[in-house]
């Protein structure tokens, strides 16, 4: 991962970056972008230059758009001009993910940068984010990128921003990690061992994993079941982060399927080559638990992760099936290949009835139909309470990710019936993603006006490289829930 190291003057010129911001129409038509004031100042001859140079490139400040200048003899030898947007946060992210594509055949650059710790943070996530890549070859060989001088006024005051966009940068490349590996190596068991190398010998954290066995003897019927028909049992993790100061208990669920084949209900092909992303929900909430502890949040955190795999085989459940969930409710499955919510339904339940806490928050690649309703980059939030709903929308949007909020409607309560259970899980009727939440609302007992359910399915993919998304897994939801938890202590 690329060194960002703060300084209070360039040290480096070589290559030197200049924010460049979009000007209005009172500065005339001939001038479409201006230098963004930074401090300290830029060198003199370097800002001229710019200034002179700026018209004839034609850049508009557009976030991400980016000329560079060679200066042969000069120093520094490059200049870059890199436009910001307004130059809020999401402006800097973008323009830093650009930086990342544009510089990787740079071994060092350096960014001059305003007084401000929201462009900090948002340079940084963006360089981070931008420049990740996974791969299981070494074939290609990686970016040359390796440095990066960001000159600030007062490197000391601005070093804990930076140490937050750091560990929010780096948790959302583990969540991307995990989710991008292939499922020949993710099943239920590599996945606890990772969690279990990124939790040792981290203070106040705990961990607990039940087996098998450990998930028949206590009742969760929905995790065993979706798990039963493959050769890697399930499991479910359980991680806590308990400081001493925490005032707010919050559980987060993340939907934990290694991979579905859609069970005996057989998904096609193409809708089956991606699911080793099922899992990025887990990922999501697992990261983000760990991005807490690491900049101390003063919030208590209980994470559950069911994990299995769906797959098909004489042992796998069956469609029509009646299952038996934590704390005794039972629910009608006619499509096996609707199996996230039955997990998810058992690690909801017990939450409720074991763990008591103030919030209740889970995320999901639930359905399909969140990409229908939605498009690619927005997940589906539903909650009854809406203060809740609104300050975690707004801190979504804060970091850079999206999400918008969807109803439920009493009159699709009905589809839930069943002639068999207390539920039917996967009705036929009925907006799909929408039902889904509604059928693991019924799980949420005291908790359902203080509970969030999230279906990530379409953003938690990036289908190209886009500002500081790169192709593959998004690690969506690490953000969002970093911003929100902080607001919690």
């Amino acid at each position: 991962m690329l060194a960002i190291r703060l300084v209070n003057g360039p040290e480096r010129l070589d290559t030197l970056v200049l924010p460049i911001r979009p000007v209005g129409p009172a500065e005339g038509p001939d001038v479409p972008a201006a230098p963004v004031p930074t401090a300290p100042p830029a060198p003199g001859d370097v800002l001229a230059e710019a200034d002179a140079l700026l018209p004839a490139t034609r850049l508009a400040g557009r976030a991400g758009e980016l000329h560079e200048h060679l200066r042969p003899g000069g120093t520094p030898q490059r200049l870059m001009l890199l436009g910001v947007g307004e130059g809020d946060e999401r402006g800097w992210r973008i323009a830093g993910a650009a930086l990342a594509r544009a510089a990787k055949d740079e071994t060092h650059v350096t960014v001059m940068l305003p007084a401000d710790a929201a462009a900090l943070r948002g340079l940084a996530e963006g360089l981070l984010l931008g420049s990740y890549r996974f791969r299981m070859t070494e074939a290609g060989g990686a970016p040359a990128l390796a440095e990066v001088d960001v000159v600030v006024g007062d490197p000391d005051a601005l070093a804990p921003t930076l140490a937050a966009a750091r560990t929010t940068a780096e948790m959302t490349r583990l969540a991307r990690d995990l989710t991008n590996t292939p499922s020949s190596l993710k099943n239920p068991q590599w996945f606890v061992e990772q969690v279990e190398a990124a939790v040792a010998g981290q203070a106040d954290l705990t961990l607990r994993v039940r087996q098998p066995e450990e998930l028949a003897a206590e009742g969760f019927g929905g995790i065993l079941a979706v798990g039963r028909g493959s050769a890697s049992g399930p499991r479910l993790i359980e991680l806590d982060w308990r400081p001493a100061d925490a005032a707010t208990h919050v559980v987060l669920v993340g939907k934990g399927i290694t991979f579905d084949s859609g069970g005996i209900s057989i998904k096609p092909v193409p809708a089956m080559k991606l699911m080793r992303k099922d899992m990025a929900g887990a990922a999501a909430v697992l990261a983000a638990t760990l991005g807490a502890a690491a900049l101390r949040l003063p919030v208590r955190i209980t994470t559950l992760a069911p994990l299995a795999e769906n797959m098909v085989s004489g042992s796998a459940f069956r469609p029509g099936d009646v299952i038996r969930h934590y704390g005794g409710l039972t629910s009608e499955t006619t499509n096996s290949d609707a199996e996230g919510r039955l997990v998810l339904a058992d690690a909801l339940a017990y939450a409720v009835q074991e763990l008591e806490p103030d919030l209740l928050v889970d995320l999901a690649t639930l359905t399909g139909a969140n990409a229908v309703a939605l498009g690619k980059r927005h997940g589906a939030l539903y909650s009854e309470n809406d203060q809740l709903a609104g300050d975690l929308l707004a801190a979504i949007d804060a970091a850079g990710e999206a999400a918008w909020r969807m109803p439920l409607p009493a009159d699709y309560v009905e589809y839930l019936g069943s002639d068999l259970a207390d539920l039917h899980s996967s009705p036929a009727q009925g907006a799909g993603s929408v039902t889904a939440a509604l059928f693991l609302r019924e799980f949420t007992g005291d908790l359902r006006d203080r509970w969030v359910h999230v279906d990530m399915s379409a953003p938690s993919w990036a289908e190209d490289d886009d500002a500081e998304l790169t192709r593959g897994a998004t690690g969506w939801g690490v953000r969002g829930l970093l911003r929100w938890l902080a607001t919690l202590g």
